[in-house]
């Protein structure tokens, strides 16, 4: 033994702490699986060969010291004969016994806390209990260190809950009960987002047609407020069943006046400092709904395919086009596109200037091609057909890929760099205009198309900043609804993504202008609440400039903690390559943009003094009064008699500068807050939008984030990794995980804390997971932390605290067990400091369900049941028990609060805080505070108890062969015998096989009747029937089982040779002999638990 521990001498501590484990996740030494658990290296190398990596698992010694199944209460070995609780049970059962004097003897568990958790109502009812009592508000008020804000993102109040609020508001609620438990004031105020076009077509979709022609903006204003408010209330009462924490009762809503007026404040300050902008440019238009978008409020689905078209302009000539004069009039310039419909607004083609270009002339086709079917279709344009020749430009390193793609055989003429074709010019293919050859950005590459864009400035963001450095045309003839206007001619009124998009192509090939046409699968953005598709269309909307404030704005997502750190990178890449932000939609539902439009000019009115005359009465009457006001009331005094000359603006703001103006009217109006907030989180979507949109008004208006840190989640998928979806049928409803189905069979109510758990179990910082199987397992799971619980308060049932005994007269196992369950708690306060919820709920269900059950309470049955009433033995388990309960339950609450309370409720003992206040319920607890003595337990016999655990391992082995093979039933009938060459280990087992504190005995540890350690091979080696072998490095102890010795205790059901020596109980061993003498057997029936 000696030998063993020799390389940790030189530093105790770090020999402690390597021998311990974090979580199952980082289980490095664990039980063994082979027999004789031999192993490449010995453990003095390994651990030695980590040291400079303590801090990767500092907890290595939660081992698992057994794998049998639970029984009904706690967790039990089926070694272990449960003789006196089976025989006391049926006492108490009323069945009758041959001999049974002793069994009311037997002190059994005894609690009102039921295994079966009752989840439908026992979970309302505590939910009660915290409403009724102010749980939440009182202890945060009672809280005196410091205050933490998590500032809530605000849910659409649009429909019912899906498992991605779910996911997302028990996260919130996880970290400020924790927060609660380390003595911070939480204020946590929930929030909603009321306005946007969302409502406003469940309002006009619930409308027949005749009553929406009589609907003025007001009438709709007001359906969209009571739709809005009536969905919030719903949405409440869902996150309270979840059993999440708020102040309920002072919601934030998008729609209260109080935060219209301070976000019409944001706005006003933005343009005040010039970064808000009224101009014409291409945006995002969504034709079903009519209305501008932002970039977060587009998506991408999958299977999109657009008519993409290889088109030829005929070059007619320019400044420097001489060095091309050879193929005219035969030369063309060829471009590529998916969106033919903007070819009526080409004003250019842009060509990259350091690319290489190409002349190529254009010979019969290859092959006939068939018209294909599927995505990839092609069909050839009639030019191809033609005789006459062609030569076409194209870039030089595309020329093998298009004469593939088109079937053609191309014959390079001449190259040169692009550059060489600025200001050429050709005619437009549709109107003849003569158009230039421009020069373009990066974005013109080789990577696809012919290195030649069509620019169309009224349809592209590129194209757009191209036509101002080159002065072009913004010509965009489509109108609100995506059909073309007068200004596109022969295409007017037809729909661009429809018969418009097919006229134009069709148009080209008649023109001998399309050289092919092919079916083309890629990203589209698609507007993401009709779920159509969206185009590119200038029109005068509102901007907000983020290049003013880009380089704070990035320095500032520096300054933020990301979680997970990853994060930083997305938020940075949208943020650095972002366009301006349109903010104006052409929609009812929402708070009015302050401008004021002359009549005759145009011009829009805006300045200080206008803008805060409207934010003082939306103050006081709501955003309502800029529909039902008159202009000359809603302007100030001064402008009254001007009144006549403006009308007022129609436009509304963008629904993500409503929520991304939340720090300013709740945060920044509501006392108890304060900014910026510690906390932001919500789903990592959330990048492009509310984290964005939050940070860019608090950049522009206050220099500075307006959160501290950012937590982002991922989606919610079905076991499969699926998106769920209602055709899928694979939709996981969070009221039907609570409330069950129709069919419970099926759909089992399982309740809020399952569902909780399951937050707990998923690193959420990617997708997770959930179905059947998984809420199964996750209900299991549950049902094994409530049966440990059960376990602790059964066995606490005649506990005081002035019962418990002073730690250092613990025996070696309890200050043992004292010293796992501080490094339990130490390590999962830190995952509950960096969010690492999946990491507790490993070290939860590893140390509570499996380890702590599976030995600790497994060989404790012994001396809480038999020990003896009001002995040292029970009285030094229960402190331990009593401790661990203590413990876990505050570890567990913030996960699984209404576990936890229940427990308390149920809590056989008064419990005071420090203060000495009473504590009513869990969460009027503290975090538990850190035992410095605890986790001082000698590192030598840190690593002297993982031998012995393993140890036991095997000894559980050779107890398992004897019982195969009939020579003993329960584990007790057996006595185990154990040789060891290493003196040391020999000196520990001899020692603790006489320790003076029965608990720490080997025979306890074994759970067997005897052990006895041999200091030689003798002759009763060969008499034991049964072997085996543990083996540590060179260090190896020899193990055999035979019968135990003596006969059977009536009490206790071990076997002793001092039964049959007492003449007044002549069935008692020793020790029973001495309980029932200072403690004779009462009448009563024991309350046993079934």
């Amino acid at each position: 033994m000696t030998s063993f521990f020799k390389s940790f001498a030189g530093n105790p501590r770090e020999a402690a702490t390597m021998a311990m484990v974090q979580s199952s996740s980082y289980r490095v030494l664990s039980g063994r699986s082979c027999s004789n658990l031999r192993r490449n290296t010995s453990l003095d190398s390994f651990l030695a060969k980590r040291r400079s990596s303590v801090k990767a698992f500092s907890f290595i010694y939660v081992s698992r010291y057994s794998t049998e199944p639970n029984n009904e209460f706690g967790h039990s070995s089926k070694r272990r004969s449960r003789g006196p609780v089976m025989a006391a049970k049926k006492a108490s059962e009323g069945e009758k016994q041959e001999d049974g004097k002793y069994k009311h003897t037997v002190d059994l568990p005894k609690t009102g806390f039921g295994m079966r958790a009752n989840s439908l109502t026992r979970e309302p009812e505590l939910q009660k209990l915290w409403e009724e009592h102010q749980v939440f508000k009182r202890v945060s008020d009672n809280n005196n260190g410091g205050s933490f804000i998590l500032h809530d993102g605000p849910p659409y109040a649009n429909g019912d809950l899906h498992m991605g609020h779910a996911l997302n508001k028990i996260l919130k609620d996880i970290i400020n009960r924790y927060k609660l438990l380390q003595n911070y004031k939480v204020q946590y105020v929930p929030g909603w987002d009321c306005h946007g076009l969302p409502i406003e077509l469940k309002v006009l979709q619930s409308l027949d047609q005749e009553v929406r022609k009589e609907l003025t903006p007001l009438k709709l204003r007001a359906k969209a407020a009571k739709f809005a408010k009536a969905t919030v209330k719903t949405q409440m009462e869902s996150f309270k069943r979840f059993g999440v924490w708020a102040d309920w009762n002072n919601p934030y809503l998008t729609l209260d006046p109080e935060y219209e007026a301070a976000q019409v404040e944001v706005f006003g300050q933005m343009a005040l400092q010039g970064y808000i902008y009224r101009g014409r440019k291409p945006v995002h238009w969504s034709p079903s709904s009519r209305t501008a978008l932002a970039e977060a409020e587009l998506e991408y689905p999958e299977g999109h395919i657009s008519k993409s078209i290889y088109a030829i302009f005929k070059l007619v000539g320019g400044a420097k086009t001489s060095f091309l004069d050879e193929f005219i009039p035969n030369i063309c310039l060829a471009v590529w596109t998916t969106t033919p419909w903007t070819m009526p607004a080409n004003a250019a083609v842009a060509v990259n200037a350091k690319l290489q270009y190409s002349v190529v002339e254009v010979q019969s086709l290859l092959e006939d091609e068939p018209a294909g079917t599927g995505n990839r279709k092609k069909m050839p344009g009639k030019v191809l057909k033609n005789q006459q020749k062609l030569f076409v430009i194209v870039a030089t390193d595309l020329v093998p890929a298009l004469e593939a793609k088109w079937g053609v055989k191309l014959i390079i003429s001449k190259s040169f760099l692009g550059s060489d074709l600025e200001n050429c010019r050709y005619t437009h293919p549709i109107d003849s205009r003569d158009c230039p050859v421009v020069i373009g950005g990066d974005y013109i590459t080789t990577e696809s198309g012919t290195g030649l864009v069509h620019t169309a400035p009224g349809h592209g963001q590129e194209d757009y900043a191209t036509g101002l450095k080159y002065g072009l045309p913004l010509v965009s003839p489509v109108d609100d609804e995506g059909k073309f206007t007068d200004e596109a001619g022969q295409f007017s009124g037809l729909s661009v993504l429809g018969e418009g998009n097919i006229a134009v192509v069709s148009y080209l090939d008649e023109n001998m202008s399309l050289i092919m046409e092919e079916s083309y699968a890629h990203k589209y953005p698609y507007d993401w609440r009709t779920k159509k598709p969206t185009i590119f269309r200038a029109t005068e909307q509102w901007f907000a400039s983020v290049e003013g404030f880009r380089t704070a704005t990035m320095d500032a997502i520096n300054n933020v903690k990301w979680i997970p750190h990853q994060a930083v990178n997305r938020i940075s890449a949208m943020t650095s390559s972002r366009s301006d932000w349109c903010i104006s939609r052409q929609r009812t539902w929402g708070v009015p943009i302050p401008a004021f439009y002359h009549v005759k000019t145009k011009e829009p009115l805006m300045n200080e003094e206008t803008i805060n005359h409207v934010i003082s009465i939306i103050s006081q009457k709501g955003s309502d009064a800029w529909w039902y006001m008159s202009v000359e009331d809603l302007l100030p005094e001064n402008y009254r008699d001007k009144a006549a000359d403006y009308e007022k603006g129609t436009d509304t703001m963008d629904v993500w500068f409503d929520s991304g103006s939340s720090w300013a009217g709740v945060l920044g109006k509501r006392e108890a807050l304060r900014y910026p907030a510690d906390v932001y989180l919500e789903g990592t979507d959330q990048h492009r939008g509310w984290f964005q949109s939050s940070l860019l008004t608090s950049i522009a208006t206050q220099g500075k984030a307006p959160y501290s840190a950012v937590i982002t989640h991922g989606f919610v998928l079905d076991e499969k990794g699926m998106k769920m979806s209602k055709s899928l049928g694979n939709v996981v409803d969070p009221r039907m995980v609570i409330e069950g189905g129709k069919n419970l069979k099926d759909a089992p109510a399982y309740g809020a804390d399952v569902m909780r758990l399951w937050v707990s179990s998923v690193d959420y910082t990617g997708d997770v997971l959930i179905g059947p199987q998984i809420l199964r397992q996750m209900s299991d799971i549950y049902r094994k932390l409530r049966g440990t619980l059960r376990y602790l308060l059964g066995n606490l049932h005649d506990w005081r605290v002035d019962n418990a005994v002073p730690y250092q007269d613990l025996p070696i196992i309890d200050q043992h067990a004292l010293f796992q369950l501080e490094n339990v708690v130490k390590n999962i306060q830190e995952c509950y400091e960096n969010y690492q919820f999946f990491k507790i709920f490993q070290i939860i269900q590893r140390f509570t369900i499996v380890d702590l059950s599976n030995f600790y309470f497994d060989i404790a049955k012994d001396r809480l049941y038999t020990g003896g009433t009001s002995s040292f033995t029970r009285r030094s388990c229960q402190t331990v028990l009593s401790t661990h309960l203590l413990s876990i339950l505050r570890v567990i609450a913030p996960i699984v609060p209404h576990l936890a309370e229940d427990v308390w409720q149920n809590l056989p003992f008064e419990y005071r805080n420090k203060d000495g206040s009473a504590a009513k319920f869990v969460f009027e607890l503290k975090w538990p505070t850190l035992n410095e003595q605890w986790l001082s337990f000698p590192a030598e016999d840190v690593l002297f108890w993982q031998r012995l655990l393993e140890l036991r391992t095997e000894v559980n082995k050779v107890l398992e062969l004897a019982r195969n093979e009939k020579m003993i039933g329960s584990s007790l009938e057996a006595k185990v015998y154990l040789h060891t060459a290493d003196a040391g280990m020999a000196t520990k087992l001899l020692e603790m096989s006489e320790a003076k504190n029965e608990a720490d005995t080997l025979q306890r540890i074994f759970i067997t009747s005897q052990v006895e350690v041999l200091s030689s091979m003798n002759e009763i080696v060969s008499s034991v029937q049964h072997t085996g072998e543990y083996v540590d490095g060179e260090n190896k102890v020899w193990i055999g089982v035979s019968r135990a010795e003596g006969s059977k205790c009536e009490r206790c059901w071990n076997y002793s040779g001092q039964v049959g020596s007492f003449s007044d109980h002549p069935t008692l061993c020793g020790r029973c002999f001495n309980v029932i003498v200072a403690n004779p057997p009462k009448p009563a029936v024991a309350a046993a638990i079934s």
